[in-house]
């Protein structure tokens, strides 16, 4: 498969999440959850998310159940992995994906680490892995947990890293 056909199907597949993102929904039974996997400064950080990213967090979680994977500190992971997303905005994620898809360099040169710039919800959506590691290290998250958050885009060996890594590409 070509390189211009793989990066087209990448913006097809990131068109359907923007669709599923906008129509996103949270319901109480899937709230309630979260207290048999998170502690409260834990389902605190969760609750602080967009609704977008707490959807997110679920279908990861639930992708991850899905494919038989029961390890509490890979859930835990799935649910709080794009945390560091908090004060992103929508525009922010929609042109970080297709300036990472078309125009990488440029994404980079954008992400200004300087939170009064227009420019800082690029940083955010850059560095979202390392953000979120930081704040599930806060709550007192394990270093499991941190390292799993922290490499969630990072294709590894690691077992778990990797069925992270995939459900997070599969929601």
């Amino acid at each position: 498969m070509s390189y211009a056909r793989n990066r087209l199907d990448a913006v097809i597949s990131r068109i359907r999440q923007f669709l599923a993102a906008v129509r996103a929904r949270v319901n109480e039974d899937e709230m309630a959850l979260l207290e048999q996997y998170l502690d409260p400064s834990q389902q605190a950080l969760f609750r602080a998310m967009s609704l977008i990213d707490q959807r997110h967090g679920f279908d990861v979680f639930n992708t991850l159940l899905q494919q038989g994977h029961s390890d509490p500190d890979l859930l835990r992971a799935a649910l709080l992995h794009d945390v560091g997303k908090m004060g992103i905005c929508l525009w922010h994620r929609v042109a970080g994906v297709l300036l990472e898809a078309f125009w990488p360099a440029l994404l980079e040169k954008l992400a200004v680490n300087r939170p009064q710039s227009w420019l800082y919800g690029f940083y955010i959506y850059r560095h979202h892995a390392d953000l979120s590691a930081k704040l599930a290290e806060g709550s007192g998250c394990s270093p499991s947990v941190v390292e799993l958050i922290r490499g969630h885009h990072t294709l590894s060996n690691n077992e778990q890293a990797k069925a992270l890594w995939e459900a997070d590409r599969l929601s």
